[in-house]
């Protein structure tokens, strides 16, 4: 993956230590990283990282709202070789958020669908990114997802689906080998407090 000439998504999690990227950007010199972050104060942070390092090759870059700009801006980064980093268990606070539903740890909950329409959009591969600590040591697990996606106009619901459910069942898979790793500190299950499931709109 890293020695290809193509970048890709990659969708990581709350499960472990999401420092994994920075450590990642220190050890591959030439991976440059932009990190989709649901904060507006992405700017600042990048300032701090510059300042602490002007050699990071990180980029946190604001998404609580999905812009044509922003997505041209992923798309060359994609088409440079660069990664693009999104959690895959955090759904943007906004009113009527896309998300779908999947079973996890014996319950459904409500999963984000927009990694997987970016991706679409950006037609590129898309790995799973997730860290674990076990006995004291780091352990870094890549999964390819898809080699692409695409998302037809009618029955894009259903299209996402299997993406999404796929996704839950890996996170699902290492979050029962390190329970008290995954740090969501909210009722992931509490679907009322979402005025809409449809992965449609």
């Amino acid at each position: 993956m890293i020695a290809g000439k193509r970048g890709a998504l990659l969708i990581c999690s709350h499960l472990g230590n999401l420092e994994l990227c920075r450590v990642l950007s220190r050890r591959h010199a030439a991976i440059r990283l932009t990190i989709l972050v649901h904060t507006k104060h992405a700017r600042a942070f990048n300032r701090m990282l510059a300042r602490l390092n002007p050699d990071s090759t990180l980029d946190l870059v604001q998404v609580t709202e999905m812009t044509p700009h922003t997505a041209m801006l992923l798309s060359r980064k994609v088409e440079a070789g660069e990664f693009v980093v999104i959690a895959g268990d955090r759904i943007p606070v906004s009113i009527n958020p896309q998300v779908a539903t999947a079973d996890f740890l014996g319950d459904q909950a409500a999963f984000p669908v927009g990694p997987y329409i970016l991706a679409g959009a950006l037609q590129c591969p898309i790995y799973l990114l997730f860290s674990i600590q076990r006995n004291g040591r780091p352990e870094v697990h890549f999964e390819l997802l898809r080699e692409s996606v695409k998302l037809p106009r009618k029955g894009r619901s259903e299209a996402l689906l299997p993406l999404v459910t796929d996704y839950a069942v890996r996170l699902q898979h290492y979050c029962l080998q390190a329970p008290l790793q995954w740090f969501n500190f909210y009722d992931f299950w509490h679907l009322s407090r979402l005025e809409s499931t449809d992965a449609s709109r």
